[in-house]
């Protein structure tokens, strides 16, 4: 049975989205109790500027609330130098960097062009491997496919994957940010990224714009990939990708891994436990499909009627000469 890795990320990539701000005690029960469900790693917070996430001005009060297990890596999103600091104060156990491979997209998400980003973040990883053991995830944004420049070429993500590898990163996300990935283009870049670089740590990040992330997944697992970002209920997206919906959702993603024999630790009765808090907490309904339907053998009595139905037919076989 292959074992794959689930990363959670709606308490930073889904509630920074929302418009209603999730409060501090709340955003710290999920947490805790998304800790218990077998996660390989959960996304916390993010530590960038306050006024620029107020949904997420709570950062270090979240990191310092939260219960911890042992079996589970909390990493965080940081920007800058500044959200380093931060974030190294509160014993984070990764960082998780971000950048676009795309020129536009980056202009357009981060303010920046992609060399002004790298040089920050080359200075993030200068930060951190100065305090000591943290590891370093960096999130490359559109690999497949920009709303406003296209598809971006395989040897330029490679290209990103290489300067980063070479700063000393542990990992790499490939992103689905605006949703235009498709399966056989998930397998071929994969196949790509892990042929070249097998020491990284490759996680694929998809997001369920146009209804193909759990084929992307598919695809994914069949080029090696081995973990996988995913967000409770399908909450978030980006801001910056026209007509964007959330991320694939985890409940639906890990229903559909377990049926398929996949082992991933993750408890799908308390994931959807958790899952239904979410409505309420956010003020909305959630694009979750598991959680509106039920797992697949979640059975229903059988009606009233069906059994009076039976006796009607029986009686009329009798009586027939």
């Amino acid at each position: 049975m292959q074992r794959l890795f689930l990363q959670e990320v709606a308490t930073r990539d889904g509630f920074q989205n929302e418009a209603r701000f999730i409060e501090t005690a709340d955003k710290i029960a999920m947490i805790d109790a998304l800790s218990q469900c077998g996660f390989a790693k959960i996304e916390v917070t993010s530590f960038t500027s306050p006024k620029a996430i107020t949904a997420l001005r709570d950062a270090e009060a979240v990191m310092h609330g939260i219960r911890r297990n042992p079996a589970v890596e909390y990493t965080v999103l940081v920007p800058n130098v500044r959200g380093a600091e931060r974030a190294l104060a509160c014993n984070i156990d990764e960082a998780n960097l971000v950048m676009s491979v795309s020129e536009p997209h980056n202009r357009s998400n981060l303010r920046m062009s992609r060399e002004q980003s790298f040089a920050q973040l080359r200075e993030v990883f200068s930060v951190i491997g100065a305090k000591g053991p943290v590891a370093i995830n960096v999130s490359l944004s559109t690999v497949f496919g920009c709303p406003m420049q296209g598809d971006v070429p395989v040897g330029e993500v490679l290209h990103w994957v290489e300067r980063f590898a070479e700063l000393g990163a542990r990992g790499v996300t490939l992103c689905d940010t605006t949703g235009m990935a498709y399966p056989s283009q998930v397998e071929t870049l994969s196949r790509a990224v892990r042929e070249r670089f097998p020491a990284l740590q490759l996680t694929l990040h998809f997001h369920n714009t146009r209804g193909m992330a759990l084929a992307n997944a598919l695809a994914a697992i069949d080029a090696g990939v081995d973990r996988f970002d995913s967000s409770l209920g399908g909450l978030g997206g980006c801001p910056y990708a026209p007509g964007a919906s959330g991320n694939v959702c985890t409940e639906d993603l890990l229903h559909m891994l377990q049926l398929m024999g996949f082992s991933t630790g993750v408890d799908l009765d308390r994931v959807l436990a958790v899952a239904r808090q979410l409505p309420g907490l956010i003020g909305h309904e959630i694009p979750s499909q598991v959680l509106k339907a039920g797992k697949r053998l979640d059975l229903h009595p059988i009606p009233a009627h069906v059994a009076s139905l039976e006796k009607q037919v029986a009686n009329t076989l009798e009586l027939r000469p």
